[in-house]
């Protein structure tokens, strides 16, 4: 947990912090337990009452457990500290598994639209009772779960994906209990399939928007909330700074922007460069937040002749 000792002002004492950790983890198994479970029930009764709807609520609820199973195995491991083989230590577990699981949402999300396209040229019967049930028992299960990865959904993208997946399941809960009343009061069969376009067009609008900025960190693009150019121009601007080049802006893992760059000091100030140095880390930390900088330090007159201000060049 060493990460978090760069001084951001989060404000949070350590004391308390493993204890947070372990209370978080006993809540997401059990958020996975209650989800497999419920996953069970919906594949059988969707099976039973003919309902495309359940089948898709289903997968979006074993999509969940799955999510939640890959955010419960990276939040184990990128608690590791770093080594030999990870030297930036094991942080974008979960990343990747943000990505491993957005992935999947996309292509679950295709397969049932295409499914439910399929039904409504070719009609079924369904079941309307079983589908009210079982919705109304996965409402609950959703809203139970959602409450659980809530609070803990602030502050990691893999808890927020998997918090997000139980807001949209219990929105396709309440869809496929609409749909259920449907077919009992009116006989209309074809309302399962649109729930379930619904519910898979949904699928697609929520991974897509997310799966972004996760790739953003693994491309190693420079933070979304900072301005590059104002960190170049504020770095320019620091006292005894002649110029700067290769500057590297990316993020280590989420809300952890890192920062490499060469500075050249100017001419018969050599003897400052230290000075100037630690200048530069406490003015990028305060104003920018960014607390893993590591910096090159040149003479003006021997620096790199025309080099690029970003990237290698």
């Amino acid at each position: 947990m060493a990460s978090h000792h760069h001084g951001h002002g989060h404000g949070h004492g350590h004391g308390h912090h493993h204890v947070d950790l372990e209370a978080g983890d006993r809540r997401v198994a059990g958020a996975i337990a209650v989800n497999l479970a419920l996953t069970l029930a919906q594949i059988v009764g969707g099976l039973v009452s003919g309902s495309l709807a359940l089948i898709a609520d289903a997968l979006h609820n074993l999509s969940d457990a799955m999510s939640l199973i890959i955010a419960f195995a990276a939040r184990k491991i990128a608690r590791r500290p770093a080594d030999a083989e990870m030297t930036f230590g094991y942080g974008r577990a979960e990343v990747v598994a943000a990505l491993v699981n957005y992935t999947t949402l996309i292509l679950i999300g295709l397969y049932l639209g295409y499914e439910a396209i399929a039904r409504l040229f070719a009609p079924e019967p369904v079941a309307g009772w079983i589908m009210v049930w079982i919705a109304g028992l996965a409402l609950v299960v959703d809203l139970v779960t959602a409450a659980l990865t809530y609070s803990m959904s602030k502050d990691s993208v893999n808890i927020r994906a998997a918090f997000l997946h139980n807001l949209a399941d219990a929105l396709g809960s309440v869809a496929v209990i609409v749909a259920g009343v449907a077919v009992l009061v009116f006989g209309w069969a074809w309302v399962d399939p649109v729930v379930t376009l619904g519910i898979a067009g949904y699928i697609l609008w929520m991974s897509l928007a997310q799966i972004g900025g996760v790739i953003r960190i693994l491309m190693l693009g420079a933070p979304p909330d900072l301005d590059t150019r104002a960190v170049l121009g504020h770095l320019r601007e620091v006292e005894g700074v002649a110029s700067v080049h290769h500057v590297h802006l990316w993020q280590m893992q989420e809300n952890e922007p890192a920062l490499d760059a060469h500075v050249a000091v100017h001419e018969g100030r050599w003897s400052e460069a230290d000075a100037i140095k630690s200048r530069i880390k406490r003015s990028l930390g305060e104003r920018f937040g960014i607390g893993h900088v590591t910096l090159e330090m040149e003479c003006a007159a021997h620096a790199c002749q025309g080099a690029e201000a970003i990237g290698h060049g």
